[in-house]
């Protein structure tokens, strides 16, 4: 499945998702699930239950426990449903994350013209 050369957006590894009747089976029972604690917690903030100490901890437990399920719901999808793909990327030089062009890439010459040299730090806008 995979090019000779690799370059950058080329599809390295393509497995394709197992999509098991036991997952998909677990999905919609969570998923009712959270269709029952959503109602409570409406329910509960209709009537006013957060208003009471005990009310309000209550809340906040099926609140916690709705985004628990929510993840395990998520994270069963992924596992299950989604196909596992590795692209390859290109990783850049270290030049390049410095915005140096590419003639410069090797730095400057050591000396050089002595008598530019003097100039420049002298005056450091000075123009070649």
């Amino acid at each position: 499945m995979s090019s000779g050369n690799n370059s950058y957006g080329d599809i390295h590894r393509y497995e394709p998702p197992r999509e098991s009747t036991a997952a998909a089976i677990a999905i919609v029972l969570l998923t009712l699930v959270e269709v029952v604690f959503v109602g409570m917690f409406s329910y509960g903030l209709a009537t006013g239950w957060g208003f009471d100490e005990f009310g309000n901890m209550f809340l906040g437990g099926l609140l916690a426990v709705i985004f628990v399920d929510l993840a395990f719901v998520l994270l069963l999808y992924r596992k299950e449903f989604l196909p596992d793909v590795m692209i390859v990327k290109k990783r850049r030089r270290k030049w390049e994350d410095l915005y140096i062009r590419e003639e410069d890439m090797e730095g400057t010459q050591f000396g050089g013209n002595a008598w530019e040299n003097v100039k420049r730090a002298v005056y450091p806008y000075y123009k070649k």
